[in-house]
């Protein structure tokens, strides 16, 4: 048993089981909890916080259902351990993320097996090597020709291909950003992003929209480096920039001397995809666009556009440092459909069926106070009462809906807008998605907490 752990719930936002549950998961994801350690009693524990045991049996539960924990009868309870499991559990992926709906998968299947049969058949040996830093160049001038849909031209030594969004999010940080800079970005932003900032010791300054006015203010106050910003559906507020402001936020960055991040990792997945930020600043602008929320996060690529080819060589070295490479058999395969038209019909069908999935949310809110874009999969549901977040997400997860309280996102923790960030996307199929849309819309409908309905 690890004697010396008690959490520290003071600082932490919501009920006091779920803080607990928060701080664990914390420990765990620190190294203070490893594998196999057992954890204090519960009554011990709560004697040494001073609150209800009830409190904490029903955290222990939570950390439970979540997979960081597994109980042992009289032994007690300990961090889960690597075991092999003797049974399938009914969830062996982050419900989470905000994943792409799941009902292409059969399309998405054939598309694999079919993708691997012909590099199988080709003789394509040099996809089992290690790759030349930065990618193929048949996948960089796929890159390139992907690029182009946003107005972006690229000579293709500027194209770099990564293992997905968050690994060009991690080196491009790396290359550009140094401890102590200025990055402007929403209020709400990708946890990725934010870790990535805490990582390296970048401050990040929340713009209270995204505007070429609001950076200008921004900077007045003390110099930015970059903005880092979504364009397209932003995840989690659904926000999405139109042509004008970002043009005017490019001219902007321009005169001021600011880098842009631009993670547009929902941007062709919209029927009529918007011309990047980067196409109106390109020499100081570092598009992403990636396959894991239009397609798949199985596939892990993505494709960087550079401001010029230096950027490119050393983006490559410090990519070169954490993934080496992006995996080349699914580089190869992205890169042949996009010269046969696989690429077009996956992301269609992707398309296609979270439109479908935004017009039943559509029915189910009517009177709600909510932001979607769509051609997405999730909404930003915003909610009136704060103590209610954490009570509905948990609720809404006993459905199958994967929903996200605000805080989750907040760069400043005391963000006076509390929302949700609702996933219709993931493995939920049709019909289980009504139900659960039918529950939300009852629980948005009444003010009490789902705590408070149960007698």
């Amino acid at each position: 048993m690890i004697e010396a752990w008690r959490p520290d719930i003071a600082g932490l936002r919501g009920p006091k089981y779920r803080a607990i549950a928060d701080a664990l998961a914390d420990a765990v994801e620190r190294g203070t909890l490893r594998d196999g350690d057992r954890l204090p009693p519960q009554r011990e524990l709560a004697l040494q916080l001073g609150i209800d045991l009830t409190t904490v049996t029903r955290a222990y539960e939570l950390a439970r259902q979540r997979g960081l924990i597994e109980a042992r009868g009289r032994a007690g309870s300990f961090i889960r351990t690597n075991q092999t499991q003797t049974a399938p559990l009914p969830a062996q992926f982050d419900v989470t993320m905000n994943s792409p709906p799941a009902r292409l998968a059969g399309l998405l299947q054939d598309a694999i097996a079919k993708g691997y049969e012909n590099l199988a058949r080709s003789g394509a040996h040099s996809r089992l090597q290690y790759q030349r830093p930065g990618g193929d160049l048949a996948d960089r001038s796929a890159g390139a020709t992907i690029l182009s849909r946003v107005g972006l031209s690229a000579n293709i030594e500027q194209v770099v291909v990564t293992a997905g969004g968050q690994n060009a999010l991690h080196g491009i940080a790396a290359t550009i950003l140094r401890p102590g800079d200025r990055v402007a970005c929403g209020r709400f932003i990708y946890p990725g992003f934010r870790a990535i900032a805490r990582q390296l010791g970048i401050t990040l300054i929340p713009l209270p929209e995204i505007t070429a006015t609001t950076l200008a203010n921004a900077h007045r106050d003390a110099p930015l480096r970059a903005l880092y910003v979504v364009p397209s559906n932003d995840n989690p507020t659904a926000t999405t920039l139109d042509s004008k402001q970002r043009e005017a936020i490019a001219a902007f960055a321009d005169r001021a001397d600011i880098r842009i991040i631009e993670d547009d990792a929902y941007g062709l997945l919209a029927a009529s995809p918007l011309p990047a930020i980067a196409s109106f600043a390109p020499s100081r602008s570092w598009y992403i666009a990636s396959t894991s929320k239009i397609i798949s996060p199985a596939l892990r690529v993505g494709f960087v556009r550079t401001p010029d080819i230096a950027d490119a060589l050393h983006l490559t070295a410090r990519l070169h440092e954490t993934g080496v490479m992006a995996p080349p058999l699914n580089a190869a395969m992205v890169s042949a459909w996009i010269a046969d038209g696989t690429f077009d019909r996956l992301v269609t069908a992707t398309r296609e069926e979270a439109s479908w999935r935004q017009q039943q949310a559509g029915r189910f809110l009517k009177t709600a106070d909510y932001s979607a874009h769509p051609q997405g999969y999730h909404l930003w549901l915003r909610l009136p009462d704060e103590t209610r977040l954490h009570d509905l997400a948990e609720a809404l997860g006993q459905v199958g809906l994967s929903v996200i309280p605000s805080d989750r996102f907040a760069v400043e923790p005391d963000d006076n807008e509390k929302a949700l960030r609702i996933s219709l996307g993931g493995t939920i199929d049709r019909e289980a998605l009504l139900q659960a849309l039918g529950v939300l819309q009852g629980y948005v409908a009444t003010s009490a907490s789902p705590a408070e309905l149960i007698i």
